[in-house]
């Protein structure tokens, strides 16, 4: 039977508690598009970011 060698300390056992108080992603209304998106990132459905088009948009399909 494994027996851990050593006591785990307090701040090693909150490291590994730490990712329990993860939360869900944050997300935003575009402003163009007014769909949701996640902050910082491109909306793939009209190819912006920060108002300039980096992306060619998503053909529908």
């Amino acid at each position: 039977m494994a027996v851990p060698k050593r006591k785990t300390s307090r701040m090693k056992r909150g490291f590994r508690r730490s990712a329990d108080a993860l939360q869900k992603p944050t997300y935003v209304e575009d402003k163009d598009s007014g769909e949701l998106r996640r902050p910082h990132h491109i909306d793939l459905k009209s190819g912006m970011y920060r108002g300039r088009q980096v992306l060619t948009p998503k053909s529908e399909a």
